[in-house]
């Protein structure tokens, strides 16, 4: 162990420990703003470019920076000096100096950690005035918005996007000060091998990178003569509820449709309706494939981040991918087709939203493959942060409002398509399916806890009709890559895989409530989503009568002609110009 004081505090860490992370154990709080560890996955952006966490060490001229510093024997730190303050605020009005003042339009109003520490500081004008970068914006694609003029250079986006994603879109571009994170040969996002899985954007502390918003285009169906049908994400409602100071994992799902009833929307459904379609699909496909000789092992389709990875990066692996569409998507392609033959609309008079945790859906929906005669499944995408500001535009008081529920003939669902949020849960719902299936036989335990959790990777092996059917779960597109590399090296073999692109699954996806790396708060959201599953009188895919309902009425047989025509799709073997 190690002896210091800090703040004239007798103290004491392990050798190795950062002066951050001693002052955090000593509950003194210093701030930051390139320092982020991110998602507990042994990953730590620690560039030391801000210098916003200076402090003093007495006896010693120079100040240093508290995240790359290691506490060192007799030290004796001084977070709160004059000359340690002075020095924290001098580093945030250089940050301020070049960085544009349109602090009340621009996205992360309120959320912008650069305009928290200033308020912090207490810093109401400038002794300064930099040269300013002047940067185009990027926002050709249909996710993403990136305004390198409020990049600060924390590289938080970098170290995300290149060591865990392993994407390696964003990298320095330029030099001294006109350096900038940007694209090789500065081009567009759209035009990369970028996913979309918006992980810069849950890291990136100011509005250099922000979502594409399309809430003004909500605004707009809602004001039209058409009919507007919003769908809801299981993800979703065990997040939004903290953009209302609510308790993060709150299960706000009856609020939540109240509030999109009071918006506007003419019928409000679930997303999990449609996941437990997938399920019925996509077991069907794994049984089909199984029994015939079919190519193994299936992989997830839900994810279209991470489809748009397997696209760009694992071509001879193209084939793998389950043929389901995602589950919102199978859920527009089914309003626009059971639901408006059911309701006696057209399908071009009906407008699809969907209420989604990531902003890859953004780009999923514009994909021209998923639609039929002419018509896209789903029209509108909005993140969960957008639906907050809607509730908020609409003058709602959310934390008080009372419960609704939602609308039927696709409103029903079982606890296996709520389970499809968190990471490990698609293919837990895959298995309960899939086991009766090959074996017609009731299965008597549903859980399949091995799957659950943040690991990295996770494998089991479950035994069905005498057959040992091997499974693996990866979240992170690092972690797919590591695992996709040894199936395509013959080193695993697998029968069904399951890819989320965001770390955590969909809970973290990119759209989500901002948690800065917190944890606790994605643990607190995957254990409200298994809750909601334990609570449920349903937990298989294939026994939700409103399922049951739609293939004797309108689809016919499962994985059938019908069902092909409308729920699966196909992918490319290069795909970057979308």
């Amino acid at each position: 162990m190690i002896d210091f004081t800090i703040n004239g505090i007798e103290a004491s860490v392990e050798e190795g420990t950062t002066i951050l992370d001693a002052a955090k154990k000593y509950n003194i709080h210093i701030p930051t703003l390139c320092h982020l560890k991110l998602h507990d996955l042994n990953v730590e952006n620690a560039s030391a470019s801000c210098r916003v966490c200076m402090v003093e060490e007495e006896g010693k001229n120079k100040m240093i920076a508290a995240c790359s510093t290691r506490v060192k024997k007799g030290m004796r730190i001084r977070t709160d000096s004059i000359r340690a303050i002075r020095t924290r605020r001098m580093m945030i009005e250089l940050l301020l100096s070049d960085h544009p003042k349109d602090c009340l339009i621009c996205p992360k109003n309120g959320k912008c950690e650069l305009q928290n520490l200033a308020a912090n500081a207490g810093i109401r004008s400038l002794r300064c005035e930099g040269e300013r970068r002047v940067c185009t914006i990027d926002d050709d694609s249909f996710s993403i918005i990136r305004d390198m003029n409020k990049c600060i250079l924390c590289k938080r986006c970098e170290t995300m996007c290149n060591e865990v994603q392993t994407v390696g879109v964003l990298t320095d571009v330029g030099r001294g000060f006109h350096t900038v994170v940007g694209t090789v040969f500065d081009r567009p996002m759209h035009s990369t091998t970028c996913t979309f899985c918006g992980q810069c954007i849950a890291v990136c502390p100011t509005g250099a990178l922000t979502e594409v918003d399309n809430t003004a285009d909500v605004w707009d169906a809602i004001s039209s003569d058409k009919t507007v049908i919003v769908q809801t994400a299981p993800a979703v409602r065990v997040a939004l509820g903290e953009e209302f100071g609510m308790e993060p994992g709150t299960v706000v799902t009856g609020k939540m449709v109240t509030a999109l009833k009071n918006i506007g929307f003419d019928y409000v459904y679930d997303t999990n309706f449609a996941a437990d379609v997938t399920i019925v699909e996509e077991a069907s496909e794994f049984a089909d494939r199984f029994k015939n000789g079919g190519r193994l092992p299936i992989l997830t389709s839900c994810c279209p981040s991470w489809i748009k990875f397997v696209e760009h990066n694992f071509k001879e692996l193209i084939d793998i991918p389950s043929s389901c569409k995602s589950p919102h998507e199978m859920f527009g392609s089914l309003a626009k087709s059971y639901l408006a033959e059911k309701l006696g609309k057209k399908p071009e008079d009906i407008v699809v939203v969907s209420v989604m945790p990531c902003v890859a859906k953004k780009y999923e929906a514009q994909r021209p493959e998923l639609g039929n005669s002419g018509n896209s499944d789903v029209d509108i995408v909005i993140s969960t942060r957008e639906l907050a500001r809607m509730i908020v535009d609409s003058t709602q008081d959310f934390v008080n409002l009372p419960d609704s529920s939602f609308d039927r003939f696709m409103g029903q669902s079982t606890g296996a398509g709520t389970i499809f949020g968190s990471t490990g849960g698609v293919a837990e719902a895959t298995l309960r399916t899939a086991y009766e299936f090959l074996t017609g036989e009731e299965l008597k335990e549903v859980n399949f806890t091995a799957l659950r959790g943040f690991d990295k990777i996770k494998e089991t092996t479950v035994n069905i009709g005498g057959t040992q059917i091997n499974v693996a779960v990866a979240s992170g597109l690092g972690n797919a890559r590591k695992l996709l590399n040894d199936v395509r090296d013959g080193i695993k073999q697998y029968h069904i895989i399951e890819i989320m692109a965001c770390p955590g699954g969909c809970i973290d996806g990119g759209g989500q409530p901002y948690m800065h790396g917190n944890t606790e708060i994605l643990t607190k959201r995957m254990n409200s989503i298994y809750n909601i599953d334990n609570k449920k009188h349903i937990r298989q895919s294939h026994k939700n009568p409103e399922v049951l309902q739609l293939y004797n009425e309108y689809l016919g047989e499962f994985y059938g002609e019908k069902a092909h025509k409308l729920l699966h799709t196909h992918f490319y073997a290069d795909r970057s110009e979308i």
